[in-house]
């Protein structure tokens, strides 16, 4: 049985990996990015079930079934919150959110032990990434609650200049040039902020359309916000997220 992991991070691969060969399951190969999957898609027997991380570093891993008609089972490894993925349940094997917990990772993998048929198996890719990149009646966040001291003040959505990460803390940064710590991470943030005003620009910005005063040619092919008020550090829109950062920009 032929069975691969295509995960963005190495290390989160590795971990999947052990928890799935624990289950008595053979890993025979693990790919990292959309680019790579294309090409080993193309050069090698399909598997017969495919763990999926949804995000990928230089894309989402939809593109990879747009261009390659593969009927793989697949195990959905995903951040994504439980309510968007409901609509497309039934049409995998399973979905899986991180972290993952052991014991649903062996419900899953069980279901495909008791199904595997995966010729008989029909994925409408394009209906699930429009499922994930727009959620529908998604309630996106309107505020934020910060501590200042011993008292909590509510920021507004419309007031964030910017969300980063630094130091293993994630920032908000507003238009009056302040800066908040919040609790959890940009991952959480991303699916919390509405896609249409929001933008991750690189694994350590999110970027609202309405703050960007600015864009400018960077080196390799890259771009660079320029915020109000934000000065700390470049802004500065990853390689591999340009030609969907243009997109959304219009």
């Amino acid at each position: 049985m032929n069975i691969i992991i295509i995960e963005d991070e190495k290390p989160a691969a590795r971990l999947l990996q052990r928890k799935v060969e624990k289950l008595g399951l053979n890993v025979s190969t693990m790919l990292h990015s959309v680019e790579e999957s294309l090409d080993w898609f193309q050069n090698n027997p399909h598997p017969d079930l495919i763990f999926l991380d949804i995000q990928l570093s230089d894309g989402l891993s939809f593109e990879i079934f747009e261009k390659i008609d593969i009927k793989s089972a697949v195990i959905f490894t995903t951040a994504y919150d439980e309510y968007a993925l409901r609509a497309f349940k039934l049409n995998s094997i399973d979905y899986l959110l991180k972290p993952i917990d052991e014991d649903d990772l062996e419900m899953a993998v069980n279901k495909f032990k008791a199904r595997n048929q995966p010729q008989n198996l029909s994925l409408d890719f394009e209906m699930i990434k429009k499922m994930l990149v727009n959620p529908i009646d998604k309630n996106y966040k309107k505020r934020f609650t910060v501590k200042i001291g011993q008292q909590l003040k509510l920021i507004n959505v419309d007031e964030v200049e910017c969300f980063y990460s630094e130091n293993k803390g994630t920032y908000l940064h507003t238009l009056d040039n302040r800066d908040y710590l919040l609790d959890g991470t940009l991952e959480q943030l991303e699916t919390e902020l509405d896609p249409a005003d929001f933008y991750r620009v690189s694994r350590k910005f999110i970027v609202p359309m309405k703050a960007i005063k600015e864009i400018q040619l960077h080196s390799n092919s890259r771009l660079k916000v320029i915020l109000p008020t934000y000065n700390n550090d470049e802004v500065i829109v990853a390689r591999e997220r340009v030609n969907d950062f243009k997109e959304w920009i219009g």
